[in-house]
């Protein structure tokens, strides 16, 4: 018997030992996606046209890095605050953590070179090596073309430089370790042709991220069939916002849509005549940002549509709306 307690106590100490290298080589090695690229990106016209519309109406980094108005419907932007960070995502809304978007005005990124914003863009590692949780979906953008992630960079680049400081974001346990094996190395594409109508709607939801928010997840992980609704959004007032199926499902997703209401679902928010409503907590609230996707290329809406009605179809029947008890 004391042999016994002898042996279970040496394998006690041996799996304590072994699970303390773990997360030593966890804290401490990763994330292992390599250097920043040494590159120096010349900015065209062009490119500073096309940066400008994918970050501000496709991927959306403006979005998340301005100041959002909660009073209104789906949270427009504030003008003036463009890239300026300090959106937060913390517990309250259902997050592992308290996680800040950065200021990504000149300001703050005057001492990065061009190669660590594009490290951090399409691997999620900052420049000072630490794992981004991937809020920026930091895995959908490394599947991009190359050409696409550089424009981005010359559009933030031209951005008024806002002197605001923002806190890092921080992980709560065990979300501090796991959270160092997310970043990967990027596994570029190049853009389809707009011929090429499903490849090229892959491409453009792909870049516009629907998939991490119209895909249930159960601690960052996919659950549901993709595109298929039901993730939840926490607000702040405890109200609870799920996202649409869009699937071709005929009863509960968009298989009974046609390609013109698809669209000018988008577009009825880029009317001149459009006002958004004021929303009082309770309410229904979207945290979709209608009106920048409202300006996504009419093209690039249909390519998408085209790419979601070739999807098997998936029963989903999603509760868009619960408001706080």
């Amino acid at each position: 018997m004391r042999k016994f307690i002898k042996i279970s106590a040496y394998l006690s100490g041996f799996i304590v030992l072994l699970i303390a290298l773990l997360l030593t080589y966890v804290k401490t090695m990763l994330p292992a996606v390599g250097e920043a690229p040494n590159m120096d990106i010349e900015a065209t016209p062009d490119q500073l046209q096309r940066g400008q519309y994918l970050a501000n109406h496709v991927m959306l980094c403006i979005d998340c890095h301005s100041t959002r108005d909660w009073t209104l419907f789906s949270g427009p932007t504030i003008a003036g605050t463009d890239g300026k960070g300090g959106e937060v995502f913390d517990q309250k809304l259902g997050f592992p953590g308290k996680y800040v978007a950065p200021n990504i005005t000149p300001h703050n990124l005057r001492n990065w070179t061009d190669g660590e914003i594009f490290r951090a863009v399409t691997s999620g590692v900052s420049k000072d090596g630490r794992a981004l949780f991937p809020i920026m979906p930091h895995h959908l953008y490394g599947t991009l073309d190359r050409k696409d992630i550089a424009a981005v960079i010359v559009y933030i680049r031209s951005l008024k430089s806002i002197e605001n400081e923002t806190e890092n974001s921080s992980s709560d346990f065990p979300m501090n370790f796991i959270i160092n094996t997310i970043p990967k190395q990027p596994e570029f594409t190049t853009i389809p042709s707009t011929s090429d109508k499903i490849g090229y709607g892959k491409y453009m939801i792909t870049a516009a991220g629907c998939i991490d928010c119209h895909t249930k997840q159960d601690k960052g992980k996919f659950v549901g069939e993709p595109y298929s609704g039901g993730f939840e959004f926490k607000l702040r007032d405890g109200s609870v916002v799920r996202s649409a199926n869009l699937t071709p499902d005929k009863s509960t997703g968009l298989g009974s849509w046609t390609k013109e209401k698809f669209v000018n679902r988008f577009k009825m928010y880029a009317d001149s005549s459009y006002v958004h409503k004021k929303v009082v907590p309770g309410e229904f609230q979207s945290t979709m940002p209608w009106t920048m996707y409202a300006a996504m290329d009419s093209v690039d809406l249909s390519a998408i549509f085209t790419y979601l009605q070739s999807l098997t179809p998936v029963v989903n029947h999603v509760e868009k709306f619960t408001a706080a008890r």
